[in-house]
Order: C-alpha cells, then structure tokens, then sequence
C-alpha cells in the first residue's frame, strides 16, 4: 500500500505512536495526568515522564527547559483527544473535570462531528473530549 510503513529497515518509519508534551514542570504535569488517566507514570525523572496508554500511543512530559534543541511556543497548537461512547459521557466527563479544577475552555456542545468540550492542562494544552455524531 502506498504511503504504508511498516518499521522494517527499508528507508520507511512506523507509525507514529508518542506525543510528547513539552511542560513547565514535568513532575507537576506527571501528578496532573496520573490523576487523569487513572495511572501513575511507566517512567519519571525530574525532567521527563511517560504515560503508555492502552491505544497504543504513549504520551510524554518533557520539562521546555531541558528539550534539545530548544522550543519555542506554547499551548494551544493541538489538542489531545478522548473518544467517549456518546454525549452522556461528554457531559459526564466535563462534570468531572470541572470538578477536579480543569480550565475549561469549551463548554460541551454539539459540533459537525458530534458532542464536545475541550479543557485545559496547567500547561494550556487542549484536552478534547468527543462523541462522534450518532453515537
């Protein structure tokens, strides 16, 4: 299949499967998303953590000041997105973050693609939270 990798040495690379967050304070960020995803970090340092998730994706927290070379920018450039099963759910989860002192940025509603809200982590990275259209 064009445009398909497949890791195996020829040139071509795997799929992408690590988002690394550049973060004021990785160990601070790494309490914020333990208490989030429901687990403690697979690895922490002072200036790194990360977070394998069941997806298949891991995420990781990189503290700006130590990321080579160096960064500029920050926050709402992307956004990381949780599917859940339908607008309950949204509703459910926004309850739960607004309860917890997330930065709510969107309150839920409904978009072309389904059921949303977005918050934010310390950071000001975007946490989207959806429900497809129809579910």
């Amino acid at each position: 299949m064009a445009g398909h990798s497949n890791g195996n040495g020829n040139g071509s690379v795997a799929d992408p499967n690590f988002v690394i967050l550049y973060v004021k304070d990785a160990a601070a960020s790494a309490d914020f998303y333990a208490g989030l995803l429901g687990r403690a970090p697979a690895q922490a340092s002072p200036a790194f953590a990360m977070f394998p998730l069941a997806s298949g994706v891991t995420l990781g927290l990189w503290s700006r000041g130590d990321v080579a070379p160096p960064v500029t920018g920050s926050g709402d450039r992307a956004e990381i997105c949780f599917p859940v099963a339908d607008a309950g759910a949204v509703r459910a989860t926004h309850e739960d973050w607004r309860a917890r002192g997330l930065k709510i940025a969107q309150a839920p509603t409904a978009m072309d693609f389904g059921a949303t809200f977005v918050a934010l982590d310390p950071d000001g990275h975007r946490l989207r939270v959806f429900a497809p259209a129809g579910a």
